[in-house]
């Protein structure tokens, strides 16, 4: 990739400010963990990967500013950071997989020295952004093999290297088909209504000079009929045990059109993904956002006052509708369950 979503510079962590995307490149220097907290919480990174990745750096950053040598304070303080990173945000599981694992680093040290235990929540913060950038490679690779030469190929939200440490889920399959010398045309969906596949997807497409469109939600059904598009690629938040996958609000409604035009519809995303303490989809918590996500347009309001609003920003698409789950140790198809269990502990 030509950029980095995410690096740990030592005294501080430095994340691509997605939000200004396509129009400036900046990125935000965040020296303490409130700044991380608050990138997380207003999307300036985003993706279930991503997020994961930043929350262990955040945690390892406030660990090295604790100044007490006390282990009582440092434990308390580090146990109020973990709390404070699972409030930002509640759908994408690979948040709470990401604090849960510095989290027994922390439980498990307790008889090391602070420094040291300092030390080791900095090793497995980069430990899980080096296995994020290798699994989505993989990812990739298992992938590809759905992507014939000429296809036109869908995708939702962003699920790029945006979304992750590098590389991407369901992008990454597109990049390695790519790679492989396959011709591609990629269909962007904008995403409404915070356009991370008309600002996002599409910028990394552009950069990667893989031909693609970007169209409005609405326009996919019409471009399936047309004979436009042969498989639709999105990823995930979170997957339960079934294999109902929560993704971008509008991810259910692409399934259904998949489901009645024959098109095979697939998702994209690492097993750190799948959370197997949820029976169904029906238990994945789904994120609400803020009304002015649809009541305004760069500040400016677009909806009569009084209105009310509905905004989930996640939506859930049954295990029946998905053909596969694209992982690091492979195509999972179904029945998911038990496929999908193994998978995540093995």
């Amino acid at each position: 990739m030509k950029f980095k979503t995410i690096e740990w510079k030592g005294d501080h962590i430095r994340i691509l400010d997605q939000r200004r995307l396509p129009g400036e490149v900046r990125y935000l220097d965040c020296w303490d963990v409130s700044s991380v907290v608050k990138a997380i919480r207003t999307m300036a990174i985003r993706g279930a990967p991503a997020i994961g990745v930043a929350a262990a750096m955040g945690i390892a950053l406030a660990a090295k500013k604790i100044r007490s040598h006390q282990p009582g304070v440092f434990h308390r303080s580090l146990e109020q950071v973990c709390q404070q990173m699972r409030q930002t945000r509640p759908t994408a599981v690979n948040l709470f997989w990401a604090i849960d694992r510095m989290k027994t680093i922390l439980d498990r040290d307790r008889s090391h020295g602070i420094e040291e235990i300092k030390t080791r929540l900095k090793e497995e913060a980069l430990r899980i952004y080096e296995e994020d950038v290798e699994v989505n490679r993989k990812i990739g690779e298992n992938g590809k093999i759905l992507i014939h030469d000429g296809d036109g190929v869908l995708t939702h939200c962003n699920a790029g290297a945006l979304a992750t440490a590098g590389y991407g889920t369901a992008l990454g399959v597109i990049y390695s088909a790519r790679d492989e010398g396959k011709r591609i045309h990629v269909f962007v969906d904008e995403t409404r209504p915070k356009l991370q596949g008309g600002r996002l997807t599409a910028w990394e497409l552009v950069q990667e000079k893989i031909p693609s469109t970007v169209i409005t939600d609405n326009m996919a059904g019409w471009l399936m009929r047309k004979g436009e598009i042969q498989l639709v690629l999105v990823g995930a938040d979170r997957i339960a045990q079934n294999g109902d996958a929560a993704n971008k609000i509008g991810t259910y409604t692409l399934a259904v059109l998949c489901k009645w035009h024959g098109i095979p519809f697939y998702v994209a995303a690492p097993t750190s993904t799948v959370d197997i303490s949820l029976v169904s989809g029906k238990e994945i918590p789904i994120e609400e956002r803020t009304p002015e996500e649809l009541t305004h347009f760069r500040g400016k309001r677009i909806t009569p006052k009084g209105i009310d609003v509905f905004n989930p920003a996640f939506d859930v698409t049954p295990h029946s509708l998905i053909r596969g789950i694209i992982t690091e140790k492979g195509i999972i198809h179904k029945p998911f369950g038990e496929k999908l269990r193994r998978a995540k502990i093995e």
